[in-house]
C-alpha cells in the first residue's frame, strides 16, 4: 500500500487538485442553469448553455491535440486554467453590475469550452506520464471517482449556496478552488516528457494533425469504440437538455428535488468507481463496455419516463449511472494500451472532436424537442389518451415522453454497435 501510494504521489496531487477545481467549476456551471431556467423557463435557452461549451470542445478539438502535443503540457494547463477562471471574473463582474443576460452566459461558456478542449488532451497525456502501467486502471477508477463526488457535491452545494447567499458566492467558491489547483500543479507537479523523435518534431501543423487521424484509423476498434461513444453520448446529452424540464416544473419536483436526483448520478458512479478500482481485469473489455451501456440506456430513460415519483427518479439515475465507470475504465485501459504515448495528445484530440460532437446536437435536439415537439403534443392530447396515461398531465409531460424516445434510441444503438464490436478482439500489451 505505502509503495503504491509513493508510486502515485505526482498522480494524486494532480489528480485531487484538479478535481476540486472540477467542483467549483461545476458548481458554478449547475447555478448559471438555475439562473437562467428562472430566467427564461425554457428547457432550448438552458441546454444552449451547455451547447456553447461543448461546440469549440468538438470544433478545435482536433487541432488541439496538434498543438498539445508540440507545447510543454505543464505549460497548456496553467494557461488555460487561468484563462478559463478568468471567464468567471467576467460572469461575476456583469452580475454585480446587474448587466448579465443570456448572450453573455452563452459567449463565455464558449470561450471556458475553447480552453478546457486545449487543456484536455495536455491533461490526459500528463495522466499517462505520471501513472505507472500497472495502475492505469486503478487510476482511471480513481478519475471516475472524483468525478462521480463532483456530480453528487455540485448540485447540493451549488443549490444550498444559490438559494442562501446568491450566484456571487458561488464563484467566489469556484475562484477559490482554482487557486489550490494552480498553485498546486505549478508547484508540486512535475512533468518529465518522453522525449520526441526527430521525424515529429519536423512535422508541420498540419502534418501533425493528419496524424493523429491516420493513427486513429490505424487502430479500428478504438476507432469503433470512440464511434459507438458518440451514439451514447448523443442520448446522454439529450437526457441531460431534458431532465430539469421533466423535474423542475413538476408539483413534486422544483430545484431541490433537481439537486437530489441529479446527485444521485454521482452516487452511483462513486460506487461504480470503487467497484472498478478493486476488480481484476475482465477477458473481454470489448464485452464489458457495451453491455454497460446497453443496460443503463435500456433501463434509466424508460423508468424516468413513466414515473413522477422522486424516488424513483433517483432510483433510475443510480441504476443508469452505476455501470458507467465500468465502461469507461475499460475504454480507458484500451485506448492507453493500444496507442503509443508520443501520439497519445493527437488522438484524444481526435477522439474528442469524434466522440463528443453528438453531445451538443444532442443538447440542441433535446431541448428543442421538448419546447416544439414533444409539449405540444402532449398539451394537444386527450384526457383519456394513451400518451396522458403513459406519460402524464401538464408542464413536464413532454420531457417524459421524450425520455422514452431516447430509451428507445439508446437500446437501437447498443445493439447495433454490440454486432459490430463482436467482430473485434483486444489483448493487453
Amino acid at each position: 500500500m505505502k509503495n503504491n501510494i509513493k508510486e502515485l504521489k505526482t498522480f494524486l496531487i494532480l489528480w485531487s487538485t484538479q478535481s476540486l477545481s472540477q467542483l467549483g467549476s461545476a458548481m458554478t456551471g449547475f447555478a448559471l442553469t438555475l439562473w437562467l431556467y428562472e430566467k427564461t423557463g425554457s428547457a432550448l435557452q438552458t441546454a444552449l448553455l451547455a451547447v456553447c461549451s461543448y461546440a469549440p470542445y468538438v470544433v478545435m478539438s482536433i487541432f488541439a491535440g496538434a498543438l498539445s502535443d508540440r507545447w510543454d503540457k505543464k505549460k497548456v494547463m496553467l494557461v488555460c486554467d487561468t484563462l478559463a477562471a478568468c471567464c468567471s471574473v467576467a460572469v461575476l463582474a456583469l452580475l454585480k453590475a446587474d448587466l448579465l443576460q443570456p448572450v453573455h452566459m452563452y459567449i463565455l461558456n464558449a470561450l471556458t469550452g475553447l480552453m478546457n478542449t486545449v487543456q484536455q488532451p495536455a491533461s490526459d497525456v500528463a495522466m499517462t506520464v505520471i501513472t505507472p502501467k500497472e495502475h492505469y486502471q486503478k487510476t482511471s477508477g480513481l478519475r471516475s471517482f472524483s468525478s462521480s463526488l463532483v456530480t453528487i457535491l455540485n448540485p447540493v452545494f451549488a443549490t444550498a449556496l444559490y438559494a442562501f447567499a446568491g450566484m456571487d458566492i458561488v464563484i467566489y467558491v469556484d475562484l477559490a478552488t482554482f487557486t489550490i489547483a494552480f498553485l498546486a500543479l505549478l508547484f508540486g507537479v512535475k512533468l518529465s516528457m518522453p522525449e520526441k523523435n526527430e521525424e515529429t518534431g519536423q512535422e508541420s501543423f498540419l502534418e501533425t494533425v493528419k496524424a493523429g487521424l491516420v493513427c486513429l484509423k490505424e487502430n479500428e476498434l478504438v476507432l469503433v469504440l470512440i464511434l459507438f461513444l458518440a451514439g451514447v453520448n448523443f442520448v446522454a446529452s439529450a437526457f441531460d437538455a431534458v431532465l430539469p424540464a421533466l423535474i423542475l416544473p413538476r408539483k413534486n419536483g422544483g430545484e431541490t428535488v433537481l439537486g437530489i436526483v441529479t446527485s444521485c448520478a454521482g452516487i452511483a458512479m462513486l460506487f461504480g468507481s470503487l467497484i472498478v478500482t478493486a476488480l481484476p481485469a475482465p477477458k473481454n473489455r470489448i464485452r464489458v463496455i457495451y453491455l454497460t451501456m446497453l443496460f443503463s440506456l435500456g433501463t434509466e430513460n424508460f423508468l424516468l419516463a413513466f414515473t413522477e415519483v422522486p424516488v424513483l427518479w433517483c432510483a433510475g439515475q443510480i441504476i443508469g449511472w452505476f455501470l458507467v465507470p465500468v465502461m469507461s475504465a475499460n475504454l480507458d485501459v484500451i485506448v492507453r494500451t493500444t496507442i503509443p504515448v508520443d501520439m497519445q495528445g493527437r488522438v484524444y484530440s481526435c477522439r474528442n472532436t469524434l466522440q463528443f460532437f453528438t453531445i451538443p446536437i444532442g443538447l440542441f435536439l433535446g431541448g428543442f424537442m421538448v419546447d416544439h415537439f414533444c409539449e405540444p403534443v402532449m398539451a394537444a392530447s386527450s384526457a383519456q389518451g394513451v400518451l396522458v396515461k403513459l406519460f402524464g398531465t401538464g408542464n413536464g409531460s413532454g420531457a417524459a415522453m421524450m425520455m422514452f424516445i431516447l430509451g428507445v434510441l439508446g437500446v437501437v444503438i447498443c445493439l447495433g454497435f454490440g454486432r459490430v464490436l463482436r467482430r473485434y478482439t483486444y489483448t493487453e500489451r
